[in-house]
C-alpha cells in the first residue's frame, strides 16, 4: 500500500516511545504529542488534532473502563477483609506447612500464586511478607530466596496471565482487535510454562543456600524485616472476630467457586462458557456481593459509608494503576482502523500501525519463530519503564500485524503480554512493584534483580518455543 507522511510519523513517534521506554521514562507525553500531531496532518485541521487527543483518550476510557471497575472491586474487597483480619486469617493455617525451607519455598509460590491471581500481587504482597515470610525464614529459608519465589510466582507467573481479574488480557486483546478471552486462555498456559522453568531453575540454583530450622542466621534475618510492620500485624491480628473466621471460609470458597464455573464453561459447554468481558463482569459480580456483606458485618449501622470508602479506594487505588494506560492505549488504537476512525472524526480511518508492517511485510522473514522472539523481545523493553502494563497496546496491535500461518494472534500477543510484565510487573527492574518485596523482605532491590535475572529470561525463552512449536 502507498505510504502518507500520517504513517511515517506514526512509525516515528512508535520509535520515540519504544526508545523512550528503553530509557525508562514515562512515555505519556510522546504518546499525546504523536496523537495531535498525526490528527492534525491527517485532516488538514489544527482543530482537528486538538480534538483526536480528547477522542483518542475517550475511545481508550470506553473500551478499558471495565478494567478498572474489576480493579477497584476487588481491591475493595481485599480492604473490606482486612478490616475483619479475615485476610491474615485466611492464610495463618499455612504456616504449619512450612516445616522446613525446603517445602517454605514451595508454599509461598503456590499461596502466592493463587492469591495474586485474585487479588494482584501489589496488595497481596504486603500480607504474605507479613505472615508467611518470617515462618519461611524460621524454618530455614533464607529472606533472599523468599523474595525470589514471591517474585517469580506473583509479579511474574500470576500477573503475566491475569487470568481471573484479566486486565492484561483486556489490553491485549483490545489493541490485537481480538477477544481478551482468547488471550487470556494463551496466556495462561504460556505464564505457566514460564513460571515452571523459572521457579524451577531458581530453586536448582539457590537450593544450597537454605539452611536448618535451628541455624542462627534465620534469627538474624528476621530482625531486617521492620519492626513497626510486625507491631502493626499485631495490632491487626488482635481485631479478629466471629465474622473474620466466617468470612476466612466463605471468600476462598466463593472465588473457588468462580474458577469452577469459569473451567467448566470453557470446557464442558458448547458455548464456550463467559466470553469477551463476561468472565471479568461475573468475577466483579461476586466480588462486590463479598464486599456488601463483609462490610455490613464489620460496620453495622456505619456499613453505608465503608463501603463507599472502599469503593472511592478502590478507585483511586485503579486510576493510579492505570491511568498512565488510558492516552497510551488511545495512541496505539490510533493505528488501528477499527478505532481511527472515531478518535480523527472520518467516516473511513486509516490503517496507520498495520500500513507501516504491511509495507515492510515483504522483507521479513515468514517465520513463525522471527514473529515470536521479536514481540517478546519488544514485549521485555516496554517492560523497562517499570509499569508492565503500558506496553500491551503495543504489543497487542503488533501481534495482529505479525501473524503468520503458524502462528496466531493470541498467541503473539501472549507472549508479547509476558514479556512486558515478567520484566515491568516487578521480577527484571528495580524500579517496579518488586521495591516492595524487597523493602518487606528485607534485601537489596538490585541483588533481587541479580538472582531473577537468569530464571526469568530462561523462563521466557523456553517459553517462546512452546508458543511456535506446540500452541
Amino acid at each position: 500500500m502507498e505510504l502518507t507522511l500520517s504513517h511515517l510519523l506514526y512509525g516515528l513517534f512508535t520509535m520515540v516511545i519504544i526508545v523512550t521506554m528503553i530509557f525508562r521514562k514515562g512515555v505519556v507525553l510522546p504518546t499525546i504529542l504523536g496523537t495531535f500531531i498525526i490528527g492534525w496532518v491527517y485532516t488538514g485541521n489544527i482543530i482537528d488534532g486538538f480534538m483526536a487527543i480528547f477522542n483518542a483518550n475517550l475511545v481508550a476510557a470506553q473500551e478499558l473502563f471495565n478494567i478498572f471497575l474489576i480493579i477497584m472491586f476487588m481491591l475493595a474487597l481485599l480492604n473490606s477483609l482486612r478490616d475483619l483480619g479475615a485476610d491474615r486469617r485466611m492464610i495463618q493455617p499455612i504456616q504449619k506447612f512450612m516445616v522446613n525451607g525446603h517445602v517454605s519455598f514451595f508454599v509461598l509460590v503456590i499461596v502466592t500464586y493463587v492469591i495474586s491471581l485474585f487479588f494482584w500481587p501489589t496488595p497481596a504482597v504486603p500480607l504474605i511478607c507479613a505472615l508467611l515470610v518470617p515462618a519461611a525464614i524460621r524454618a530455614g529459608l533464607p529472606a533472599m530466596t523468599a523474595a525470589v519465589a514471591i517474585a517469580l510466582a506473583g509479579q511474574g507467573m500470576a500477573l503475566s496471565s491475569d487470568y481471573i481479574v484479566q486486565v492484561a488480557p483486556s489490553l491485549s486483546g483490545t489493541a490485537a482487535g481480538i477477544d481478551g478471552s482468547l488471550v487470556a486462555d494463551k496466556a495462561l498456559i504460556l505464564s505457566l510454562v514460564a513460571g515452571a522453568v523459572a521457579i524451577g531453575l531458581a530453586y536448582f540454583l539457590y537450593r544450597n543456600t537454605i539452611r536448618s530450622r535451628g541455624d542462627s542466621l534465620n534469627e538474624e534475618e528476621l530482625a531486617n524485616i521492620d519492626s513497626s510492620e510486625k507491631t502493626e500485624n499485631k495490632a491487626q491480628t488482635a481485631n479478629l472476630t466471629t465474622w473474620s473466621k466466617v468470612f476466612s471460609i466463605l471468600v476462598p470458597l466463593s472465588l473457588l467457586a468462580v474458577v469452577v464455573v469459569m473451567l467448566y464453561g470453557k470446557l464442558f459447554t458448547r458455548s464456550g462458557g463467559l466470553v469477551g468481558g463476561d468472565g471479568a463482569a461475573f468475577v466483579g459480580g461476586v466480588a462486590a456481593i463479598l464486599l456488601l456483606l463483609s462490610t455490613v458485618a464489620f460496620g453495622k449501622h456505619h456499613a453505608l459509608n465503608y463501603i463507599s470508602n472502599h469503593i472511592t479506594d478502590g478507585f483511586v487505588f485503579a486510576f493510579k494503576a492505570m491511568g498512565p494506560v488510558i492516552p497510551i492505549a488511545g495512541f496505539f488504537f490510533l493505528g488501528s482502523p477499527d478505532f481511527s476512525s472515531s478518535i480523527l472524526g472520518v467516516e473511513n480511518g486509516p490503517s496507520l500501525l498495520f500500513g507501516l508492517i504491511e509495507s515492510v511485510q515483504e522483507y521479513l522473514p515468514e517465520s513463525a519463530l522471527f514473529a515470536a522472539f521479536s514481540i517478546l523481545i519488544i514485549g521485555i523493553i516496554t517492560g523497562l519503564d517499570g509499569s508492565g502494563f503500558s506496553g500491551l497496546p503495543l504489543t497487542g496491535a503488533l501481534a495482529a500485524t505479525l501473524e503468520t500461518s503458524s502462528i496466531d494472534v493470541s498467541t503473539l500477543a501472549a507472549l508479547g503480554q509476558l514479556g512486558a510484565i515478567w520484566t515491568g510487573g516487578g521480577t527484571l527492574v528495580a524500579w517496579s512493584s518488586l521495591i516492595a518485596i524487597a523493602g518487606l523482605c528485607g534485601v537489596s532491590v538490585m541483588e533481587l534483580v541479580r538472582k531473577n535475572f537468569i530464571p526469568v529470561i530462561a523462563g521466557l525463552f523456553v517459553t517462546a518455543l512452546v508458543a511456535v512449536f506446540i500452541l
